[in-house]
């Protein structure tokens, strides 16, 4: 009996960006311009950069990024729209799947944003991931649905956690962790077919202490 295919995260994200010349807006995240837009440059990180819009913004604030992504199909257009703002030279992409990366450098800036996934996906051992790679007196950032756009492919019954409760599961500690944001709010979004909704994002700011 032939089983069902079931693709795994690299085909299904490779066929996700394949059905549209450009899938996200190219802006990057407000949450993210908002908040770390007066943060002296150095070293960045961006998990699940997809199309590379916050990469590439980074990369023209003087950052050294490398952008992570599963999807090749995704770090191509990454890499043209780099080549088109002129930030190719600052940014690094590698395909991997983060379910199993582990970092091997530390960053002054560790960022993550609407890192979800249809597919099985195990998020918060990411996150933890991510919480080692933060250089000492560097930046956590990672911003999250609390619900599920009504035209997301996600199954809108799972549980998505407050910026609050990230910051508990992933152990931020008061004595290492300097938790700078933690809050939730709403903002107007277009769905790929001209849907209308307001969102609530949970945005996770924490600063790794110099000392640690």
């Amino acid at each position: 009996m032939d089983s069902e295919h079931k693709p795994g995260p690299s085909e299904f994200w490779d066929e996700f960006y394949a059905e549209r010349q450009r899938v996200w807006s190219g802006k990057p995240n407000g949450a993210l311009v908002r908040e770390v837009g007066a943060v002296a440059p150095g070293r960045a990180i961006d998990l699940g950069c997809g199309e590379g819009a916050d990469a590439i913004w980074l990369a023209e604030r003087g950052w050294t990024v490398t952008g992570v992504d599963v999807s090749a199909v995704a770090l191509g257009r990454a890499a043209e729209h780099a080549e088109e703002a002129g930030v190719a030279d600052r940014i690094t992409w590698l395909a991997r799947d983060l379910a199993e990366w582990e970092p091997e450098e530390a960053y002054d800036l560790v960022t993550a944003s609407f890192l979800h996934s249809p597919v099985e996906f195990p998020r918060e051992r990411v996150l933890l991931a991510a919480t080692r790679a933060v250089a000492p007196g560097g930046l956590l950032f990672v911003v999250g649905h609390t619900a599920f756009p009504p035209w997301s492919r996600h199954p809108h019954d799972e549980h998505m956690p407050s910026a609050e409760e990230l910051a508990a599961s992933l152990g931020l500690r008061s004595d290492l962790w300097a938790i700078e944001t933690s809050t939730s709010e709403g903002r107007e979004a277009t769905g790929p077919e001209g849907q209308k909704a307001v969102l609530t994002d949970a945005i996770l700011k924490a600063r790794r202490s110099p000392g640690d």
